[in-house]
């Protein structure tokens, strides 16, 4: 049986530090971690949305925005980047992994694109998946979940436990 948890995100970036964090623990205990987690916030001098990522385990980085200036107002996901970065994920996972870590269940996945292919092929070989999803998108997930997810508190102990415990038959 498939584990899917999620981390409920109160604000923009909240639950990044936490998601690398159990990533580098994970790892650290010589477990195989993919998936993709922040490796650049955006500065006071950048767009919110400015920000690169980090595939796991070991690269490449990958800047998922677009740069349209200053003034500008509208979305800045680089939709290539994303649809670069979820295929890299998708190929970590193919060479076997414990753990799959995705820094956000967002718009893009409750249309079904983005990261959904890594979320379908991990659940499909058991692999446990954890994700952060705001409050915006959080039907879409538990829509796209289907009774399979579970909320964790924000607790990395907690969170680290949950991903490490053999699911009950």
């Amino acid at each position: 049986m498939a584990k899917l948890g999620y981390i409920l995100s109160t604000s923009r970036g909240s639950t990044d530090p936490l998601l690398v964090d159990i990533a580098n623990r994970l790892g650290a205990q010589g477990r195989v971690v993919a998936g993709i987690v922040q490796s650049r916030a955006p500065s006071d001098r950048d767009h919110p949305c400015d920000m690169d990522l980090v595939v796991l385990p070991n690269g490449p980085e990958i800047a998922i925005a677009q740069q349209l200036g200053t003034a500008s107002r509208g979305c800045r996901l680089d939709p290539a980047s994303l649809e670069e970065a979820s295929e890299a994920v998708r190929q970590s996972l193919m060479q076997g992994a414990d753990v799959l870590i995705v820094n956000k269940f967002g718009a893009q996945e409750c249309k079904g694109r983005g990261f959904c292919p890594a979320f379908g092929l991990a659940l499909e070989r058991g692999i446990p998946v954890l994700t952060a999803v705001n409050e915006m998108n959080l039907q879409g997930f538990l829509d796209f979940a289907g009774g399979l997810e579970t909320r964790l508190d924000p607790a990395g102990d907690q969170v680290l436990d949950w991903l490490t415990q053999p699911v009950p038959a």
